[in-house]
């Protein structure tokens, strides 16, 4: 299984039947082939969707209904449409029991920093700032590493935040990482990853979960 979808697959394992979930850009898309459709989990897409599907298969896309990545989307049955007032409305009413998200950086204090690298061209923060500050939990998704090999688990970080202290868990190509009050906690390994790997490549202190750690 390629780690995108290794990490998705165990993200789904965090939405509890009935809440409302809201998938970021990236990885996060993914989840919609791993949760469950019988347990009453409506999907939010910022862009105004309330219960959105799978991606369009080929051949079915409607250019009315894409997600907020602009990607062709479905919608269940039982599903609305509204405008992006309403929308943002929902999110910034603490409507959204779990959101994830990707990530640039995050700090071991659960700061997120996820919208922009100074000095490349990005439209703005979107809708990303609201879901992280008012989802009541956010996850995130991201490879444990850049693509130059440097940590993006740090002390704190150095670009520009999205939102502080707002991650609650951490999954990634190598580990589950659960946030705490006392710091960062590896919880779970991925398949072959050691220990000692996750160390290595994790700036910010680890702390390790008593017994042995299960891995997806």
């Amino acid at each position: 299984m390629h780690y995108k979808h290794r990490i998705a697959q165990r993200a789904a394992r965090e939405v509890s039947a009935g809440q409302a979930v809201n998938l970021g850009i990236g990885i996060p898309t993914l989840l919609m082939d791993y949760l469950p459709t019988d347990q009453g989990i409506f999907v939010q897409s910022e862009n105004g969707i309330w219960g959105m599907g799978k991606r369009a298969p080929a051949g079915h896309e409607s250019p009315d209904l894409i997600d907020a990545g602009a990607s062709y989307a479905t919608i269940v049955e039982g599903g609305a449409f509204f405008d992006s007032v309403t929308s943002f409305a929902i999110i910034r009413g603490g409507r959204i029991d779990i959101t994830f998200l990707g990530a640039l950086q995050v700090a071991q204090n659960g700061d997120l920093a996820n919208w922009i690298i100074p000095g490349k061209m990005t439209p703005g923060i979107g809708g990303g700032m609201e879901l992280a500050q008012k989802s009541r939990k956010v996850v995130v998704l991201t490879t444990h590493t850049t693509k130059t090999g440097g940590a993006k688990i740090l002390p704190q970080c150095d670009l520009p935040l999205t939102a502080p202290a707002c991650v609650a868990k951490i999954i990634t190509d190598l580990a589950v990482i659960e946030v705490t009050a006392d710091g960062l906690m590896l919880a779970e390994l991925a398949e072959g990853v050691s220990v000692d790997e996750v160390i290595a490549k994790t700036a910010a202190p680890l702390k390790i979960a008593t017994g042995p750690l299960p891995t997806y």
